[in-house]
């Protein structure tokens, strides 16, 4: 059926627009909404709304945003649920798990990458993530890297360069290397692919120094700025994203006070990752003492094999509002517009007039609900660009 030129949706109980001051958490009840093409067009109480070519009946549902995940590791071939199992049973995670996804992820062929990718993008959006992010850091070879970052193109903007994952075994005596080449000649191979770069500033990956020289390579080259930082001990990565103008600080786990004041006083975003706690048995990260100091947080699934093998945005609300001590609202603001700061976008992440039509409809009165019921399937249907995505209309 073809699209309409408009689509009414009304009868909505709670809709989530986060047009409030500053772009913060806003909501409207017993509302109404205006898809024009591939934007909203209008937005208000459903006994103000005006005509459209199409009708829909959201029968007292809540509407949201689509979820933005503005970090994910999609990239992949394998599964390490022996490693998840042991972690369960009392072994702590290393970052050196990565290499057994790398030896996978290079013996693959680009079919087996692709249609990995897509089955996990397609589980993101039936979830209601309608933005994702998705970085390589699997192949850490140029031509891994490169056919990595150009399958992920084919289906999201939002690539990121992830070649400073973690030494591959072959330069385990060269790391330095190792960096030359990340900031080389791998970077000349998958910049024209990418939007962003990345590293894993962590004990057994990179220092601060070496973090620093990655970002300083790839914003020389024209991407944008990330850091894996403070994931699993306190150190440098939150302090290098700060000094690079980075869009976001993703994990901060272990946070101190000089931590918190940077990402308060700097537009970095603090992403925070609770399904990596979850899949490693660390502490959850302390949202409530970022929120107080004014930073700005978003949550994002990490999505990979080995910590976090979750594509599921209502899980990690649940997790954030459970565990991190977040509001309902905050938690959905962080899922939402958060996610569409860290990316630096301004065109998802709320329902403002002249928004992206990105909407979830939730089987559900409330955006609590997606807290308030964990683990149940709530997505009922999934606007992308203004166009039923996922989903049925109820």
């Amino acid at each position: 059926m073809a699209d309409p030129h408009s689509t009414l949706i009304t009868g909505i109980s709670e809709l989530v627009t986060n047009d409030g001051e500053r772009g913060g958490y806003a909501a409207l009840t017993d509302a109404a909404l205006v898809i024009s093409g591939d934007g909203v067009a209008w937005t208000g109480p459903a006994a103000r709304a005006p005509a459209a070519d199409a009708v829909v009946d959201a029968g007292g549902r809540a509407v949201l945003p689509g979820f933005a995940d503005s970090h994910a590791h999609l990239i992949f071939a394998g599964e390490r649920s022996a490693e998840f199992a042991a972690r369960m049973a009392g072994r702590p995670y290393r970052a050196g798990g990565i290499l057994v996804t790398v030896e996978a992820t290079r013996a693959a062929p680009d079919a087996v990458l692709r249609a990995n990718l897509r089955r996990l993008a397609a589980e993101m959006l039936g979830q209601g993530t309608t933005t994702f992010e998705c970085k390589s850091g699997y192949g850490l070879t140029v031509p891994d890297e490169a056919r990595g970052l150009a399958l992920a193109a084919e289906i999201t903007p939002e690539v990121t360069y992830l070649g400073a994952h973690v030494v591959p075994p072959e330069f385990a005596a060269d790391p330095a290397g190792y960096l030359d080449l990340v900031r080389g000649p791998m970077l000349a191979a998958c910049a024209p692919h990418a939007r962003w770069i990345d590293v894993f500033c962590e004990d057994g990956a990179f220092g601060g120094a070496e973090a620093a020289a990655v970002l300083a390579a790839g914003t020389a080259a024209g991407l944008g700025a990330r850091v894996h930082a403070n994931q699993l001990a306190p150190g440098p990565g939150v302090q290098v994203a700060a000094q690079a103008g980075a869009a976001s600080a993703d994990h901060c786990t272990f946070l101190t006070d000089a931590d918190v004041d940077a990402l308060a006083c700097t537009p970095v975003v603090a992403t925070l990752l609770p399904g990596a706690e979850f899949g490693c048995r660390q502490p959850f990260p302390d949202a409530r003492r970022l929120l107080d100091a004014g930073a700005t947080v978003a949550l994002a699934t990490d999505c990979n094999p080995g910590s976090s093998f979750t594509s599921s945005m209502p899980f990690c609300i649940a997790l954030a509002v459970r565990e991190m001590r977040m509001t309902t609202e905050e938690a959905v603001w962080a899922a939402t517009a958060g996610g569409a700061r860290a990316l630096r976008r301004d065109d998802i992440g709320h329902l403002g007039v002249g928004a992206r039509a990105d909407l979830i409809l939730l089987e559900a009165p409330s955006h609590a609900y997606l807290a308030y019921r964990p683990g149940v399937p709530l997505i009922a249907a999934v606007w992308q660009a203004g166009r039923l995505a996922a989903g049925s209309i109820p």
